[in-house]
């Protein structure tokens, strides 16, 4: 078991030498950050009979009220709901969405065209959908960004004006190779929004979590969301999400989660209260192990003589991880490698597969206890130019390196045929 070509094993050795200072940087941004977020569960005076669970409507749930409340300290905002009943990154936005914006609005989304899945939400997808925000009277504007994937920043001074009611930032990039954008420059939008306009700043966080020494909402973004299967769940989260930000906008957000009236005073928690509590918890180290990972892979299919984005020794700001992988056979035989060092289903073999919210067919693999927890560690791409796959995650290194490595061993032997 584990048997791989030589040549894979003696540019794993380079792999991990040529990365050993980007490694020193990630131990002591996670240093920090588990700091950070130890001292936020001591401040809120967590206790074990928060981890028990409540029925019905769940009034009255400790470990739930502190749990939001820890979240909030940890990422620097006035407040923060976190529930299990946020069933996936997308519908944790559109809660966020439909939970601030209102008739008549404008959403001004600053960082292009919107990951795949949230332009149903918006109305903007070729597929329209009943009850999207366009639905609602909600109006939506672009400001693309630059050919080489960076903030128009001049364009967004043109754009935003006091007749936008939301600036709409992306942090991450999506199946997009532009770069992952920086806390600094979104505090850098932060301030074109505030001179400007009254908007709200909006982040999707998703993959950014942690990433960094701090977050959107320290400098100034007025409302962050994300899936607790992703970064901020630890890889011990079953499911959920979290949104946070400004009091009086969490709190419209609980409405529009819940029910006007009721918000966050019900919502039972089942006895899910320990592992969200364990999987925040465990979070910063978690990422710091998925940043490793992404850095390795990056090392090591250079080495093999493929493009990366992150490059090994470029600055990071959220844990995916770009191959351009040249063509459809080694994007494939990349996944299949993945997937064959998963301690769960390690005998399945990926195909690709019209997903539902895509316009193209899919690859995935998935090493997770959790169904689609990319923080584990997961590979998938749409199967189209340029043929880059997207990694991320990586519960422990040790376990991500080989796998990583299976699938160079892989793309190496399809190149060989």
């Amino acid at each position: 078991m584990f048997e791989f070509d030589n040549r894979i094993n003696e540019l794993s050795k380079k792999a991990l030498e040529s990365a050993k200072a980007e490694f020193e940087t990630i131990d002591e941004i996670t240093e920090f950050n588990q700091k950070k977020m130890l001292g936020a569960f001591i401040k809120n005076n967590v206790s074990e009979v928060m981890f028990s669970g409540t029925t019905g409507y769940g009034y009255s749930d400790r470990g739930r009220e502190v749990l939001d409340r820890v979240f909030a300290e940890a990422v620097g905002a006035q407040d923060a709901i976190v529930r299990h009943n946020f069933t996936c990154g997308t519908h944790t936005l559109s809660v966020a969405l439909f939970g601030v914006l209102r008739p008549g609005d404008t959403m001004l989304c600053v960082t292009g065209i919107p990951y795949d899945t949230i332009q149903p939400v918006i109305g903007i997808s070729e597929k329209k959908i009943s009850g999207s925000l366009a639905d609602f009277g909600i109006k939506y504007k672009q400001v693309n960004l630059k050919e080489d994937g960076t903030l128009d920043y001049e364009a967004i001074e043109s754009a935003v004006d006091s007749s936008i009611s939301m600036v709409y930032v992306q942090r991450s990039r999506g199946y997009n190779l532009r770069p992952t954008l920086s806390v600094a420059e979104i505090g850098r939008i932060v301030e074109i929004t505030k001179r400007k306009s009254g908007a709200v700043v909006m982040v999707d966080n998703c993959y950014g979590e942690w990433v960094e020494k701090t977050e959107p909402t320290q400098v100034g973004a007025d409302l962050i969301a994300g899936s607790l299967i992703k970064n901020p769940g630890g890889g011990i989260a079953r499911t959920g999400g979290y949104i946070a930000g400004r009091h009086d906008l969490v709190e419209k957000c609980a409405d529009r989660l819940i029910s006007p009236g009721i918000g966050r005073e019900v919502g039972a928690t089942l006895g899910m209260n320990r592992e969200l509590f364990l999987g925040i918890y465990s979070a910063p180290h978690v990422v710091g192990e998925a940043l490793k990972s992404a850095v390795f892979a990056a090392s090591l299919y250079n080495l093999l003589g493929f493009e990366t984005t992150p490059e090994v020794h470029e600055k990071r700001h959220d844990i995916i991880q770009a191959v351009k992988l040249k063509n459809e056979k080694n994007l494939i035989a990349f996944c299949r490698g993945i997937q064959k060092c998963s301690p769960v289903d390690a005998f399945a073999t990926p195909e690709p597969w019209d997903m539902p919210g895509y316009d193209s067919r899919v690859i995935m693999a998935a090493v997770a206890f959790t169904l689609g927890s990319s923080i584990e560690l997961s590979a998938d791409a749409p199967l189209r130019e340029p043929f880059a796959v997207w990694m991320q995650g990586g519960l422990n290194f040790h376990s991500a390196k080989l796998a990583i490595m299976s699938s160079a061993d892989e793309v190496l032997k399809g190149m060989g045929e």
